[in-house]
Protein backbone atom coordinates (compact mmCIF):
# COMPACT_ATOMS: atom_id res chain seq x y z
CA UNK A 1 0.00 0.00 0.00
CA UNK A 2 1.44 3.35 -1.08
CA UNK A 3 1.94 5.92 1.74
CA UNK A 4 0.06 9.12 1.13
CA UNK A 5 2.06 12.38 1.08
CA UNK A 6 1.59 14.70 4.05
CA UNK A 7 0.41 18.27 3.42
CA UNK A 8 3.30 20.68 3.17
CA UNK A 9 2.30 22.75 6.26
CA UNK A 10 2.12 19.68 8.54
CA UNK A 11 5.41 18.34 7.23
CA UNK A 12 7.14 21.67 7.94
CA UNK A 13 5.70 21.80 11.47
CA UNK A 14 6.91 18.27 12.24
CA UNK A 15 10.35 19.12 10.87
CA UNK A 16 10.57 22.18 13.13
CA UNK A 17 9.65 20.16 16.21
CA UNK A 18 12.12 17.44 15.39
CA UNK A 19 14.86 20.04 14.86
CA UNK A 20 14.15 21.64 18.25
CA UNK A 21 13.90 18.38 20.19
CA UNK A 22 16.64 17.80 22.71
CA UNK A 23 16.69 14.49 24.52
CA UNK A 24 17.06 14.75 28.28
CA UNK A 25 16.10 13.24 31.61
CA UNK A 26 13.94 14.57 34.41
CA UNK A 27 15.22 13.71 37.87
CA UNK A 28 12.66 12.90 40.58
CA UNK A 29 13.25 11.77 44.12
CA UNK A 30 10.98 8.78 44.56
CA UNK A 31 10.42 6.59 47.59
CA UNK A 32 8.18 3.64 48.39
CA UNK A 33 5.73 3.21 51.27
CA UNK A 34 6.84 0.34 53.49
CA UNK A 35 4.17 0.63 56.22
CA UNK A 36 0.86 2.44 56.74
CA UNK A 37 -0.58 2.82 60.25
CA UNK A 38 -3.36 5.18 61.35
CA UNK A 39 -2.37 8.30 59.43
CA UNK A 40 1.38 7.69 59.64
CA UNK A 41 3.48 6.08 56.86
CA UNK A 42 7.05 4.79 56.79
CA UNK A 43 8.93 5.43 53.52
CA UNK A 44 12.05 3.82 52.04
CA UNK A 45 14.17 5.57 49.42
CA UNK A 46 14.15 9.30 50.22
CA UNK A 47 17.58 9.85 51.82
CA UNK A 48 17.77 13.58 50.91
CA UNK A 49 14.35 14.61 52.18
CA UNK A 50 14.18 17.33 54.89
CA UNK A 51 12.18 17.52 58.10
CA UNK A 52 8.75 19.16 57.58
CA UNK A 53 9.05 18.74 53.79
CA UNK A 54 5.88 18.02 51.85
CA UNK A 55 5.70 14.69 50.02
CA UNK A 56 3.13 13.58 47.46
CA UNK A 57 1.28 10.26 47.61
CA UNK A 58 -0.97 8.70 44.93
CA UNK A 59 -4.49 10.13 44.37
CA UNK A 60 -3.28 13.69 45.17
CA UNK A 61 -2.83 13.05 48.90
CA UNK A 62 -0.06 15.05 50.59
CA UNK A 63 2.04 14.29 53.64
CA UNK A 64 4.68 15.90 55.88
CA UNK A 65 7.99 14.32 56.88
CA UNK A 66 8.55 14.48 60.64
CA UNK A 67 10.82 11.50 61.34
CA UNK A 68 14.28 11.05 59.81
CA UNK A 69 16.05 7.76 60.48
CA UNK A 70 19.07 6.14 58.89
CA UNK A 71 17.24 4.01 56.33
CA UNK A 72 13.58 5.01 56.68
CA UNK A 73 11.51 8.22 56.77
CA UNK A 74 8.34 8.76 58.83
CA UNK A 75 5.61 11.03 57.47
CA UNK A 76 2.11 11.96 58.59
CA UNK A 77 -0.65 12.05 56.00
CA UNK A 78 -2.60 15.27 55.45
CA UNK A 79 -5.85 13.77 54.30
CA UNK A 80 -7.37 10.34 53.68
CA UNK A 81 -4.74 7.69 54.36
CA UNK A 82 -7.12 4.74 53.80
CA UNK A 83 -6.41 4.76 50.06
CA UNK A 84 -2.66 4.30 50.60
CA UNK A 85 -0.99 0.90 50.73
CA UNK A 86 2.46 -0.65 50.92
CA UNK A 87 4.44 -0.33 47.69
CA UNK A 88 2.86 2.99 46.61
CA UNK A 89 5.29 5.54 45.21
CA UNK A 90 6.07 8.74 47.15
CA UNK A 91 7.43 11.87 45.46
CA UNK A 92 9.50 14.50 47.27
CA UNK A 93 8.34 18.06 46.50
CA UNK A 94 11.26 20.05 47.95
CA UNK A 95 8.74 22.43 49.61
CA UNK A 96 8.52 22.94 53.37
CA UNK A 97 5.15 22.91 55.12
CA UNK A 98 3.49 26.34 55.07
CA UNK A 99 0.06 27.92 55.43
CA UNK A 100 -1.45 30.70 53.28
CA UNK A 101 -1.83 34.03 55.10
CA UNK A 102 -3.48 37.37 54.37
CA UNK A 103 -6.11 39.89 55.41
CA UNK A 104 -8.73 37.81 53.56
CA UNK A 105 -8.64 35.28 56.43
CA UNK A 106 -10.38 37.71 58.82
CA UNK A 107 -13.91 36.54 59.56
CA UNK A 108 -13.28 33.04 58.17
CA UNK A 109 -13.16 29.50 59.57
CA UNK A 110 -10.33 27.41 58.09
CA UNK A 111 -8.57 24.11 58.72
CA UNK A 112 -4.82 24.00 59.55
CA UNK A 113 -3.94 23.93 55.84
CA UNK A 114 -5.83 27.20 55.23
CA UNK A 115 -8.77 25.53 53.45
CA UNK A 116 -12.11 27.28 54.21
CA UNK A 117 -14.66 25.32 56.25
CA UNK A 118 -17.44 27.95 56.41
CA UNK A 119 -18.88 27.60 52.90
CA UNK A 120 -18.15 31.25 52.02
CA UNK A 121 -16.02 30.46 48.98
CA UNK A 122 -12.25 30.32 48.43
CA UNK A 123 -9.80 32.63 50.20
CA UNK A 124 -7.70 34.52 47.67
CA UNK A 125 -4.19 35.18 48.94
CA UNK A 126 -0.72 35.15 47.42
CA UNK A 127 1.45 34.84 50.52
CA UNK A 128 2.43 31.84 52.66
CA UNK A 129 4.22 31.59 56.00
CA UNK A 130 6.08 28.50 57.28
CA UNK A 131 4.24 26.75 60.10
CA UNK A 132 7.45 26.20 62.05
CA UNK A 133 9.46 29.37 62.55
CA UNK A 134 12.25 30.33 64.94
CA UNK A 135 10.96 32.67 67.65
CA UNK A 136 12.25 36.29 67.57
CA UNK A 137 15.50 36.73 69.48
CA UNK A 138 16.03 38.65 72.70
CA UNK A 139 17.34 41.76 70.92
CA UNK A 140 14.18 42.06 68.79
CA UNK A 141 11.80 42.19 71.77
CA UNK A 142 10.73 44.92 74.15
CA UNK A 143 9.20 44.69 77.65
CA UNK A 144 5.47 43.99 78.04
CA UNK A 145 3.92 47.25 79.26
CA UNK A 146 0.71 47.76 77.24
CA UNK A 147 -2.42 46.20 78.80
CA UNK A 148 -4.56 43.71 76.91
CA UNK A 149 -7.97 44.42 78.41
CA UNK A 150 -10.07 41.27 78.75
CA UNK A 151 -13.15 43.15 79.98
CA UNK A 152 -13.34 40.72 82.93
CA UNK A 153 -13.06 42.47 86.31
CA UNK A 154 -11.40 39.61 88.17
CA UNK A 155 -8.63 39.29 85.57
CA UNK A 156 -7.97 42.94 84.68
CA UNK A 157 -7.87 43.92 88.37
CA UNK A 158 -5.85 41.05 89.87
CA UNK A 159 -4.17 39.04 87.07
CA UNK A 160 -3.45 41.65 84.37
CA UNK A 161 -2.43 40.50 80.90
CA UNK A 162 -0.11 42.57 78.70
CA UNK A 163 0.28 42.59 74.94
CA UNK A 164 3.04 40.12 74.13
CA UNK A 165 2.46 38.01 77.26
CA UNK A 166 1.73 34.27 77.51
CA UNK A 167 -0.94 33.66 80.14
CA UNK A 168 -2.19 30.13 80.75
CA UNK A 169 -5.89 29.47 81.43
CA UNK A 170 -6.09 26.22 83.37
CA UNK A 171 -8.83 24.31 85.15
CA UNK A 172 -11.04 21.24 85.12
CA UNK A 173 -13.58 20.42 82.44
CA UNK A 174 -16.57 22.81 82.32
CA UNK A 175 -15.20 25.52 84.60
CA UNK A 176 -15.46 28.39 82.09
CA UNK A 177 -12.05 28.37 80.36
CA UNK A 178 -13.42 28.86 76.84
CA UNK A 179 -15.94 31.41 78.18
CA UNK A 180 -13.07 33.64 79.38
CA UNK A 181 -11.38 33.31 75.97
CA UNK A 182 -14.59 34.18 74.08
CA UNK A 183 -15.32 37.21 76.30
CA UNK A 184 -11.74 38.42 75.79
CA UNK A 185 -12.14 38.13 71.99
CA UNK A 186 -15.44 40.03 72.12
CA UNK A 187 -13.77 42.81 74.12
CA UNK A 188 -11.04 43.25 71.49
CA UNK A 189 -13.40 44.70 68.88
CA UNK A 190 -12.99 48.13 70.52
CA UNK A 191 -9.32 47.55 71.43
CA UNK A 192 -8.11 47.11 67.84
CA UNK A 193 -6.58 43.67 68.47
CA UNK A 194 -6.87 40.88 65.89
CA UNK A 195 -7.88 37.49 67.35
CA UNK A 196 -6.94 33.97 66.24
CA UNK A 197 -8.97 31.18 67.86
CA UNK A 198 -7.40 27.73 67.43
CA UNK A 199 -9.75 24.84 68.27
CA UNK A 200 -7.84 21.57 68.80
CA UNK A 201 -9.68 18.28 69.22
CA UNK A 202 -13.00 19.92 70.16
CA UNK A 203 -16.41 18.61 69.17
CA UNK A 204 -17.59 20.13 65.90
CA UNK A 205 -20.80 21.31 67.60
CA UNK A 206 -18.76 23.14 70.24
CA UNK A 207 -16.60 24.89 67.63
CA UNK A 208 -19.77 25.90 65.78
CA UNK A 209 -21.14 27.25 69.09
CA UNK A 210 -18.06 29.45 69.61
CA UNK A 211 -18.28 30.76 66.03
CA UNK A 212 -21.97 31.47 66.58
CA UNK A 213 -21.26 33.38 69.81
CA UNK A 214 -18.57 35.47 68.13
CA UNK A 215 -20.86 36.20 65.17
CA UNK A 216 -23.78 37.24 67.40
CA UNK A 217 -21.59 39.69 69.30
CA UNK A 218 -20.02 41.06 66.10
CA UNK A 219 -16.55 39.77 66.95
CA UNK A 220 -15.93 37.63 63.84
CA UNK A 221 -14.87 40.63 61.74
CA UNK A 222 -11.54 40.79 63.57
CA UNK A 223 -11.19 37.03 64.20
CA UNK A 224 -9.77 34.00 62.35
CA UNK A 225 -10.88 30.55 63.53
CA UNK A 226 -8.50 27.65 62.83
CA UNK A 227 -10.42 24.43 63.49
CA UNK A 228 -9.12 20.87 63.88
CA UNK A 229 -12.06 18.98 65.37
CA UNK A 230 -12.03 15.67 67.22
CA UNK A 231 -13.03 13.87 63.99
CA UNK A 232 -10.04 15.27 62.06
CA UNK A 233 -6.80 13.27 61.72
CA UNK A 234 -4.20 13.56 64.47
CA UNK A 235 -1.97 15.37 61.92
CA UNK A 236 -4.44 18.27 61.68
CA UNK A 237 -4.73 18.50 65.48
CA UNK A 238 -0.93 18.49 65.72
CA UNK A 239 -0.41 21.26 63.13
CA UNK A 240 -3.40 23.47 64.11
CA UNK A 241 -1.64 25.67 66.73
CA UNK A 242 1.41 26.19 64.49
CA UNK A 243 -0.88 27.22 61.63
CA UNK A 244 -2.72 29.68 63.91
CA UNK A 245 0.60 31.12 65.10
CA UNK A 246 1.83 31.53 61.50
CA UNK A 247 -1.32 33.49 60.58
CA UNK A 248 -0.80 35.62 63.70
CA UNK A 249 2.83 36.31 62.71
CA UNK A 250 1.64 37.68 59.38
CA UNK A 251 -0.39 40.36 61.20
CA UNK A 252 2.37 40.96 63.78
CA UNK A 253 4.86 41.61 60.98
CA UNK A 254 2.57 44.43 59.84
CA UNK A 255 2.92 46.08 63.26
CA UNK A 256 -0.47 44.94 64.56
CA UNK A 257 -1.39 43.47 67.95
CA UNK A 258 -2.70 39.90 67.82
CA UNK A 259 -4.32 37.64 70.42
CA UNK A 260 -4.00 33.87 69.87
CA UNK A 261 -6.04 31.38 71.89
CA UNK A 262 -5.05 27.69 71.82
CA UNK A 263 -8.07 25.66 72.94
CA UNK A 264 -6.64 23.42 74.18
CA UNK A 265 -3.02 22.26 74.37
CA UNK A 266 -3.89 19.11 76.37
CA UNK A 267 -5.50 17.62 73.25
CA UNK A 268 -2.57 18.91 71.18
CA UNK A 269 -0.21 16.87 73.39
CA UNK A 270 -2.49 13.84 73.05
CA UNK A 271 -2.37 14.08 69.24
CA UNK A 272 1.43 14.36 69.31
CA UNK A 273 1.66 11.38 71.67
CA UNK A 274 -0.47 9.32 69.27
CA UNK A 275 1.76 10.19 66.30
CA UNK A 276 4.95 9.54 68.27
CA UNK A 277 3.82 6.14 69.52
CA UNK A 278 2.89 5.02 65.98
CA UNK A 279 6.35 6.17 64.86
CA UNK A 280 7.75 3.96 67.66
CA UNK A 281 9.57 6.81 69.35
CA UNK A 282 10.66 6.02 72.93
CA UNK A 283 7.98 7.04 75.42
CA UNK A 284 8.52 8.62 78.82
CA UNK A 285 6.28 9.88 81.60
CA UNK A 286 2.57 9.24 80.95
CA UNK A 287 3.64 7.69 77.57
CA UNK A 288 4.51 11.14 76.16
CA UNK A 289 7.67 11.33 74.01
CA UNK A 290 10.75 12.97 75.46
CA UNK A 291 10.38 16.19 73.41
CA UNK A 292 6.82 17.02 74.49
CA UNK A 293 8.16 20.06 76.41
CA UNK A 294 9.78 21.36 73.21
CA UNK A 295 6.45 20.78 71.44
CA UNK A 296 4.86 23.62 73.42
CA UNK A 297 7.91 25.78 74.22
CA UNK A 298 8.76 26.41 70.57
CA UNK A 299 5.12 27.36 69.96
CA UNK A 300 4.63 29.70 72.93
CA UNK A 301 8.04 31.37 72.58
CA UNK A 302 6.78 32.84 69.28
CA UNK A 303 4.47 35.08 71.35
CA UNK A 304 6.27 38.36 72.02
CA UNK A 305 6.19 42.14 71.66
CA UNK A 306 8.60 43.34 68.98
CA UNK A 307 10.56 46.56 69.38
CA UNK A 308 10.02 49.63 67.17
CA UNK A 309 12.84 48.70 64.76
CA UNK A 310 11.03 45.44 63.99
CA UNK A 311 7.58 46.93 63.53
CA UNK A 312 6.34 47.05 67.12
CA UNK A 313 3.70 44.34 66.63
CA UNK A 314 2.83 41.76 69.26
CA UNK A 315 1.38 38.28 69.72
CA UNK A 316 -0.34 37.56 73.04
CA UNK A 317 -0.89 33.84 73.68
CA UNK A 318 -3.66 32.45 75.88
CA UNK A 319 -3.09 28.68 75.92
CA UNK A 320 -5.77 26.58 77.62
CA UNK A 321 -4.98 23.39 79.57
CA UNK A 322 -7.53 20.97 81.02
CA UNK A 323 -6.73 19.43 84.40
CA UNK A 324 -8.15 16.30 86.00
CA UNK A 325 -9.57 16.85 89.52
CA UNK A 326 -7.64 20.13 89.80
CA UNK A 327 -4.25 18.41 89.61
CA UNK A 328 -1.74 21.11 88.70
CA UNK A 329 1.19 18.73 89.21
CA UNK A 330 0.41 16.52 86.19
CA UNK A 331 2.97 16.37 83.38
CA UNK A 332 1.50 18.68 80.72
CA UNK A 333 0.17 21.34 83.18
CA UNK A 334 3.55 21.69 84.91
CA UNK A 335 5.30 21.89 81.54
CA UNK A 336 3.11 24.71 80.24
CA UNK A 337 3.07 26.56 83.60
CA UNK A 338 6.89 26.68 83.44
CA UNK A 339 6.79 28.09 79.88
CA UNK A 340 4.14 30.79 80.37
CA UNK A 341 4.23 34.14 82.20
CA UNK A 342 1.54 33.20 84.70
CA UNK A 343 -1.72 31.30 84.92
CA UNK A 344 -5.41 31.86 85.59
CA UNK A 345 -6.62 28.88 87.61
CA UNK A 346 -10.35 28.18 87.49
CA UNK A 347 -11.64 26.10 90.39
CA UNK A 348 -14.58 23.70 90.21
CA UNK A 349 -15.77 24.40 93.76
CA UNK A 350 -15.96 28.13 93.08
CA UNK A 351 -17.72 27.54 89.76
CA UNK A 352 -20.42 25.32 91.24
CA UNK A 353 -20.92 27.66 94.20
CA UNK A 354 -21.92 30.42 91.75
CA UNK A 355 -18.67 32.42 91.68
CA UNK A 356 -18.21 33.01 87.96
CA UNK A 357 -15.63 33.52 86.57
CA UNK A 358 -14.33 30.94 89.06
CA UNK A 359 -10.83 32.42 89.44
CA UNK A 360 -8.83 31.02 92.33
CA UNK A 361 -6.95 34.10 93.56
CA UNK A 362 -4.34 32.17 95.53
CA UNK A 363 -3.17 29.93 92.67
CA UNK A 364 -3.52 32.49 89.86
CA UNK A 365 -0.68 34.84 89.04
CA UNK A 366 0.58 37.18 86.34
CA UNK A 367 4.36 37.48 86.24
CA UNK A 368 4.06 40.75 84.32
CA UNK A 369 1.96 42.20 87.14
CA UNK A 370 1.18 45.89 87.45
CA UNK A 371 3.41 46.72 84.47
CA UNK A 372 0.42 45.78 82.30
CA UNK A 373 -2.14 47.89 84.15
CA UNK A 374 -3.16 51.51 83.81
CA UNK A 375 -2.28 53.68 86.84
CA UNK A 376 -5.91 53.98 87.93
CA UNK A 377 -6.42 50.20 88.11
CA UNK A 378 -3.07 49.69 89.81
CA UNK A 379 -4.06 52.19 92.48
CA UNK A 380 -7.53 50.84 93.30
CA UNK A 381 -6.68 47.11 92.96
CA UNK A 382 -3.19 47.15 94.48
CA UNK A 383 -4.04 45.07 97.58
CA UNK A 384 -7.07 43.26 96.18
CA UNK A 385 -5.40 39.90 95.53
CA UNK A 386 -3.87 39.76 99.01
CA UNK A 387 -7.12 40.84 100.69
CA UNK A 388 -9.17 38.19 98.88
CA UNK A 389 -6.62 35.46 99.57
CA UNK A 390 -6.76 36.37 103.29
CA UNK A 391 -10.57 36.48 103.12
CA UNK A 392 -10.72 32.88 101.86
CA UNK A 393 -8.50 31.70 104.70
CA UNK A 394 -10.48 33.66 107.30
CA UNK A 395 -13.82 32.51 105.88
CA UNK A 396 -12.70 28.88 106.11
CA UNK A 397 -11.52 29.47 109.70
CA UNK A 398 -14.75 31.30 110.65
CA UNK A 399 -16.81 28.22 109.84
CA UNK A 400 -15.42 26.57 112.96
CA UNK A 401 -15.66 29.57 115.29
CA UNK A 402 -18.55 31.81 116.21
CA UNK A 403 -16.45 34.15 118.38
CA UNK A 404 -14.68 36.56 116.02
CA UNK A 405 -13.10 39.89 116.85
CA UNK A 406 -14.42 43.02 115.17
CA UNK A 407 -11.48 43.46 112.77
CA UNK A 408 -11.77 39.88 111.51
CA UNK A 409 -15.52 40.20 111.03
CA UNK A 410 -15.06 43.42 109.05
CA UNK A 411 -12.45 41.78 106.85
CA UNK A 412 -14.76 38.83 106.15
CA UNK A 413 -17.69 41.15 105.37
CA UNK A 414 -15.54 43.27 103.02
CA UNK A 415 -14.18 40.13 101.31
CA UNK A 416 -17.68 38.71 100.78
CA UNK A 417 -18.75 41.94 99.09
CA UNK A 418 -15.66 42.02 96.87
CA UNK A 419 -16.21 38.39 95.80
CA UNK A 420 -19.80 39.31 94.90
CA UNK A 421 -18.52 42.38 93.03
CA UNK A 422 -16.15 40.28 90.92
CA UNK A 423 -18.97 38.11 89.60
CA UNK A 424 -19.68 38.83 85.94
CA UNK A 425 -22.06 37.42 83.37
CA UNK A 426 -20.88 35.88 80.13
CA UNK A 427 -20.72 37.96 76.90
CA UNK A 428 -20.69 41.14 78.99
CA UNK A 429 -17.12 42.49 79.00
CA UNK A 430 -16.77 45.77 80.87
CA UNK A 431 -14.71 48.80 79.84
CA UNK A 432 -11.66 49.47 82.00
CA UNK A 433 -12.93 52.84 83.28
CA UNK A 434 -16.12 51.21 84.61
CA UNK A 435 -14.03 48.46 86.20
CA UNK A 436 -11.89 51.08 87.94
CA UNK A 437 -14.99 52.88 89.29
CA UNK A 438 -16.62 49.77 90.75
CA UNK A 439 -13.38 48.30 92.18
CA UNK A 440 -12.68 51.71 93.75
CA UNK A 441 -16.09 51.62 95.41
CA UNK A 442 -15.61 48.11 96.80
CA UNK A 443 -11.96 48.30 97.86
CA UNK A 444 -12.49 51.71 99.48
CA UNK A 445 -15.24 50.39 101.79
CA UNK A 446 -18.02 52.42 100.17
CA UNK A 447 -20.16 49.29 99.75
CA UNK A 448 -19.83 48.02 103.33
CA UNK A 449 -23.35 49.23 104.15
CA UNK A 450 -24.91 47.46 101.14
CA UNK A 451 -26.19 43.91 101.85
CA UNK A 452 -24.16 41.21 100.06
CA UNK A 453 -27.23 39.97 98.16
CA UNK A 454 -27.81 43.49 96.76
CA UNK A 455 -24.23 44.17 95.58
CA UNK A 456 -24.79 43.22 91.93
CA UNK A 457 -27.98 45.31 91.73
CA UNK A 458 -26.22 48.29 93.30
CA UNK A 459 -23.26 47.87 90.93
CA UNK A 460 -25.55 48.14 87.92
CA UNK A 461 -27.40 51.16 89.29
CA UNK A 462 -24.20 52.93 90.38
CA UNK A 463 -22.55 52.55 86.96
CA UNK A 464 -25.72 53.84 85.26
CA UNK A 465 -25.85 56.76 87.72
CA UNK A 466 -22.19 57.70 87.11
CA UNK A 467 -22.65 57.42 83.33
CA UNK A 468 -25.73 59.67 83.37
CA UNK A 469 -24.99 62.16 86.15
CA UNK A 470 -21.17 62.22 86.24
CA UNK A 471 -20.02 61.40 82.68
CA UNK A 472 -16.82 63.40 83.22
CA UNK A 473 -15.62 60.71 85.67
CA UNK A 474 -15.48 57.95 83.06
CA UNK A 475 -14.05 60.21 80.36
CA UNK A 476 -11.34 61.51 82.74
CA UNK A 477 -10.26 57.97 83.72
CA UNK A 478 -10.28 56.90 80.05
CA UNK A 479 -8.19 59.90 79.02
CA UNK A 480 -5.74 60.26 81.93
CA UNK A 481 -5.48 56.52 82.79
CA UNK A 482 -5.37 57.64 86.41
CA UNK A 483 -7.71 58.88 89.18
CA UNK A 484 -6.95 62.56 89.67
CA UNK A 485 -7.96 64.31 92.95
CA UNK A 486 -10.88 66.11 91.30
CA UNK A 487 -12.06 62.81 89.78
CA UNK A 488 -12.00 61.15 93.20
CA UNK A 489 -14.05 64.03 94.67
CA UNK A 490 -16.69 63.47 91.98
CA UNK A 491 -16.66 59.72 92.70
CA UNK A 492 -17.20 60.28 96.42
CA UNK A 493 -20.09 62.64 95.67
CA UNK A 494 -21.56 60.19 93.17
CA UNK A 495 -21.47 57.18 95.50
CA UNK A 496 -23.01 59.25 98.30
CA UNK A 497 -25.91 60.38 96.12
CA UNK A 498 -26.45 56.91 94.65
CA UNK A 499 -26.54 55.25 98.09
CA UNK A 500 -29.20 57.73 99.25
CA UNK A 501 -31.47 57.03 96.29
CA UNK A 502 -30.77 53.30 96.47
CA UNK A 503 -31.60 52.89 100.17
CA UNK A 504 -34.87 54.76 99.66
Amino acid sequence: MKQRDLPKEIAEEIAKKLAGYQPGMEAKRVGVISRVADGVVMIHGLPQVRALELVSFPHGVMGVVINLEEDVVGAIVLGDYLGLSEGDEVLSTGTLLSVPVGDAFLGRVVNPMGTPLDGKGPILTKKSYPMERVAPGVTKRQPVTTPLQTGIKAIDAMIPIGRGQRELIIGDRNTGKTAIAVDTMINQKKEGVICIYVAIGQKTSRIAGVVGDLTRHKAMDHTVVVAASASDPAAFQYFAPYAGCAIAEYFMDQGKDVLVIYDDLSKHAWAYRQISLILKRPSGREAYPGDVFYLHSRLLERACRLDAQNGGGSITALPIIETLAGDLSAYIPTNVISITDGQIFLESDLFYSGQRPAVNVGLSVSRVGGAAQIKAMKKVAGNLRLDLAQYRDLAAFAQFSSDLDEATRKQIDRGARMMELLKQGQYAPMSVEKQVVIVWAGAGGHLDSIPVAKISDFEREFLEFVGNSYPKVLSAISKEKAILPETEKMLIAAIGECKKTYTK
